[in-house]
């Protein structure tokens, strides 16, 4: 435990290590003790040190093998933690939750898995209560972005239709151990117990807004043409001579909600 341990380019590795950037985070989480978390990368523990006093039980998801005698050894005594060795994108969240028990979560995320994982964790949004990450800045401000704003994009319409979405604050590079080469900040997910608007078919859904921004400098007619004819494109509900980026999460519900009424009749 004596040798300092070396951090791994490959796995995106930046720990936390600003003391003041920790109290600040553990403030907007608000922990207590009823409550069972899931941290993301723990790493050494920034985070898992200051959680587990005050929290029922923290399941730690790690990649890296040789960080984990370190996390255990800052972490002995403080509370209950049950470390899993494996890569978050394939791990089976199912296995952890209990009937009747919310879940939080949390986590320093490796820029490089973030947009993957949120998608990974929303198949479980049921049993999770509101998710707290430390993410890149620039998808920070994706995510929590709004229409006519540069930022707004297929990730804000997705990320928005499953979660409220909200920028908490920005965290400088040298609040990291190295010191990444980006700006990052803090984001809170809840997700929707009961979405405020709900696509029929989530699958046109997901498929129209991906075409959508796939040709964002297009006007909505010319990405639609494919679903619909000419005639019912007049009574559609939105101004197809909008481009995505001016569109709400709603708009494109009712979109993809018309498509799915109206195809092929």
């Amino acid at each position: 435990m004596n040798k300092p341990f070396k951090t791994k380019k490959s796995l995106g590795q930046h720990f936390l290590i600003d003391e003041h950037v920790i109290e600040k985070i553990i403030l907007a989480i608000q922990p207590n003790k009823n409550q069972h978390f899931i941290e993301i990368g723990p790493g050494q523990g920034a985070l898992t040190t200051h959680l587990l006093p005050h929290v029922k039980q923290i399941d730690a998801i790690e990649y890296d093998a040789e960080v984990l005698p370190y996390l255990t050894g800052y972490c002995q005594g403080l509370g209950e933690l049950i470390l899993h060795h494996c890569d978050v994108l394939k791990f089976d969240f199912e296995s952890l939750f209990e009937s009747g028990v919310s879940y939080r979560v949390a986590g320093n995320l490796p820029y490089n898995i973030s947009t993957p994982l949120f998608f990974h964790l929303l198949k479980y949004a049921a049993h999770i209560d509101d998710m707290c990450f430390m993410i890149q800045k620039e998808v920070a401000q994706r995510i929590t972005a709004v229409p006519g704003n540069k930022d707004y994009g297929r990730l804000t319409v997705m990320m928005q239709y499953y979660c409220a979405a909200e920028f908490l604050f920005e965290v400088p590079p040298e609040a990291f151990s190295p010191p990444p080469r980006v700006n990052s900040a803090i984001i809170r997910l809840v997700p929707h117990k009961r979405p405020p608007v709900l696509a029929i078919n989530e699958q046109l859904f997901t498929e129209l807004v991906k075409k959508c921004f796939n040709f964002r400098r297009k006007t909505l007619r010319h990405t639609i043409k494919s679903y619909i004819n000419t005639e019912q494109q007049s009574k559609m509900p939105i101004d197809l001579s909008l481009r995505p980026e001016n569109l709400s999460v709603k708009d494109f519900v009712e979109l993809a909600n018309f498509i799915h009424e109206h195809k092929n009749h």
